[in-house]
């Protein structure tokens, strides 16, 4: 009995157990993205043959204390790599390393491949060579807390590349992913039912290709012609041979029983595509690819109760994404009026579009596609599970309303008469026009015109001494009474929670459903999204600074430090700026914010979008350009897996104005802006600067109501 480790995706460990154990692996235990197991060699080949869901299949050589290059190398050399492979093959070298002294995993894999060929010249006076694409061997390193595990790669490249898959459309899943979600959707128990399976947004096919490969009982290994092994001196080729001609005895067998499996598209090159791969995995005429719009899928009729699976997209690309609502709410639909009866598996990327397909999952299971997290949503589709889809409470009609929803008119009324010569006369088109007035209805109402009227209303969260029902009453009156004071359809009104935000949150999306809405604001057009984020892209508490960043810009360089959309960017060079820098560490923000500029015609090498860590893009400029117009509007906190460390405003701010203050030009202007309630300016920390509070000077009378939301100071050089 050998020891030996299986790999996989995170998530997906449990399935990977299940699946050791039913391939006769003994003594099997999960391990954090694996499992660790015992078996002869012929369960090692089993595995690489027959696993849907690990990704390597690792002979573990040697374990040791690695806590240096040079005890890496010993430890390397420890191994009689002869008795593994000949001078003639060639290797590569595969190197992990986690809260470990070398922590490059580079390095450690130069140091590795030392080791061995070292070796081969000081016995044999001449060394193997190097193949980091198609090596003969594949050489394994992890090194987790100075410990390393050295081993071999039997499988040679990861097990979810099958063999037929040429380059699929968009962004496909990978193999072992469709499996998982096959599995985990009891697609085997259906298929041995009779039922059959529907894929309405094949793609590439994957999802029908594996459905088909489990049915038939089809070894997954079977197409691949590469192993790890094959070159490994101690290969056992008879056995080898013998477990595939019994997975080709298997698949003959199962292809006897296949249940109906359909893959359709709306797209013709997708279903091209999806045909080529069932080509090459041997099974065409067993699975059916039909170029069908997502709206006309259907069970056949007198079809036995089977699967539908979907991977729809998942809005990652802004300005794409803007049909994804319609497209999930179709889904939706489409599954209650054509499959009643079956059961339904979407995986997607943010469970909130899942919400607008009406129907309640019974199960939701986390997966990893690459990088993204994503959520199995499993659903039977069946009445009793149905939901209407609102993006908020039903409002309350009139004749339903208590006393207060009558005050909460009064005061929307006389907010409105208070604000209109006011806003007419410095021709504002956005502006916040009710703000927790009433403690009752303790709302943000906030007005947007474009080509119509748009309501963004947020409400505060209540604490819980309140009473969820009568708060939920209250919203649903104060919800009746803005459409009918406003005059506006449902499809105008916006709603959200607005509650107190930790890290990261604060900026992550809140759907992937948003469009975007052109507005106005001193003559800039600019764009909004109502339904995307927790806030709009246009913050209205800004309006005045954005003012007076166009009031100085005038033949200045202009810096936009953490530039979010862009709109201050937008008003500096209508202002005239000289030039124009975006600084921000979101693709998705930049990419908004160049929509803006380009929107009012701002583009080319002047204006410049740069994709940054602004703390650490700060620190790689001590030499580089000066501006004499800084924005620095930093979050209260922000963390991110890109950022080298966490940013706290009220801690890290003495620092940040110091960095940004070095980038001034001569008599440059720095404008410091933050949204921290609670935040105190350190002025003695900051000697040589002229520190200026003009938060006063930058309050709108829509905002006056609650001055603390927002500081600004003017700073320069003493």
């Amino acid at each position: 009995m050998q020891n030996y480790i299986a790999t996989a995706p995170k998530h997906m460990e449990q399935l990977l157990v299940e699946e050791l154990r039913a391939l006769g692996a003994e003594e099997v235990a999960e391990t954090r993205a694996g499992a660790r197991f015992k078996g002869t060699l012929a369960t090692a080949y089993r595995v690489c043959l027959w696993s849907r869901i690990a990704n390597r299949v690792l002979l573990p050589l040697a374990s040791f204390a690695a806590d240096s290059a040079e005890a890496l190398y010993a430890g390397v050399q420890q191994i009689d790599w002869q008795n593994h492979f000949d001078l003639e093959r060639t290797f590569a070298v595969d190197f992990n390393t986690s809260a470990s002294r070398i922590d490059h995993s580079q390095f450690g894999a130069l140091k590795v491949k030392d080791a061995v060929v070292d070796q081969f010249r000081q016995r044999q006076g001449a060394r193997p060579s190097v193949d980091t694409q198609a090596p003969d061997i594949r050489i394994n390193l992890y090194l987790l807390r100075d410990r390393a595990t050295l081993s071999l790669d039997l499988a040679g490249e990861s097990l979810h590349r099958r063999g037929y898959r040429s380059e699929g459309m968009g962004a496909p899943l990978k193999e072992n992913l469709a499996a998982a979600i096959l599995l985990r959707a009891a697609w085997p128990e259906i298929a041995a039912g009779g039922g059959g399976l529907i894929d309405p947004m094949c793609g590439s096919g994957t999802l029908p290709i594996e459905a088909a490969l489990i049915a038939a009982d089809i070894a997954p290994g079977l197409l691949r012609e590469r192993w790890g092994f094959h070159a490994w001196k101690r290969h056992d080729d008879m056995l080898w041979r013998h477990l595939r001609h019994e997975a080709e005895a298997r698949r003959a067998r199962g292809l006897e029983h296949m249940p109906a499996i359909l893959g359709l598209d709306a797209n013709m090159r997708a279903v091209r595509s999806a045909r080529d791969n069932l080509l090459r995995a041997g099974l065409e005429g067993r699975v059916r690819f039909e170029c069908t719009e997502l709206g006309k899928a259907r069970a056949g009729a007198g079809a036995a109760p089977g699967l539908v699976v979907a991977n729809p997209p998942y809005g990652e690309r802004l300005g794409r994404d803007s049909d994804l609502a319609a497209l999930y709410r179709q889904l939706g639909d489409t599954l209650k009026r054509g499959f009643d009866g079956w059961q339904a598996a979407v995986i997607t990327g943010n469970p909130e579009l899942g919400k607008r397909m009406g129907l309640r999952a019974k199960k939701i299971h986390p997966f990893y596609n690459g990088a993204l997290e994503c959520k199995l949503l499993r659903f039977d589709i069946e009445s009793r599970w149905f939901v209407s889809e609102r993006p908020f409470p039903a409002p309350l009609p009139a004749a339903q309303r208590g006393d207060g929803a009558a005050a909460f008119a009064n005061r929307l009324q006389k907010n409105r008469k208070h604000l209109a010569r006011w806003l007419q006369r410095e021709g504002i088109s956005c502006y916040r026009l009710y703000d927790a007035d009433l403690p009752e209805y303790a709302l943000a109402v906030d007005l947007y015109q474009g080509e119509q009227r748009w309501v963004h209303v947020q409400e505060y969260q209540a604490p819980q001494s309140v009473d969820a029902r009568k708060a939920r009453l209250r919203l649903r009156e104060a919800l009746g009474v803005i459409l009918e004071q406003l005059e506006i359809g449902e499809d105008q009104l916006f709603f959200k929670v607005r509650k107190q935000q930790k890290g990261k949150a604060q900026y992550q999306k809140q759907a992937l459903s948003g469009r975007f809405h052109e507005v106005t604001e001193y003559g800039c057009r600019l764009l909004v999204n109502f339904e995307q984020y927790l806030d709009t892209g246009l913050f209205l508490d800004h309006r005045p600074t954005r003012r007076l960043l166009a009031r100085l810009a005038a033949g200045r360089r202009f810096l936009n430090l953490f530039g979010y959309t862009g709109t201050a960017s937008v008003h500096a060079a209508a202002g005239g700026a000289h030039s124009t820098t975006t600084v921000d560490m979101s693709n998705t923000y930049l990419q908004w914010a160049g929509r803006n500029m380009a929107l009012n015609g701002f583009a080319g090498e002047r204006h410049r979008m740069v994709r940054a860590d602004c703390l650490e893009w700060l620190k790689a400029q001590r030499d580089g350009e000066r501006y004499e117009l800084i924005f620095l509007d930093p979050p209260s906190f922000s963390t991110s897996k890109n950022m080298q460390r966490t940013l706290d405003l009220q801690r890290d701010h003495v620092d940040l104005i110091r960095a940004t203050a070095r980038l001034l030009a001569p008599h440059g202007i720095l404008i410091f802006s933050n949204n921290l309630r609670r935040f105190r300016m350190d002025g003695e920390a900051l000697d040589g600067l002229r520190i200026e509070n003009i938060s006063a000077q930058l309050l709108d009378r829509d905002i006056q109501r609650n001055p603390r939301i927002h500081n600004c100071w003017r700073i320069t050089r003493d």
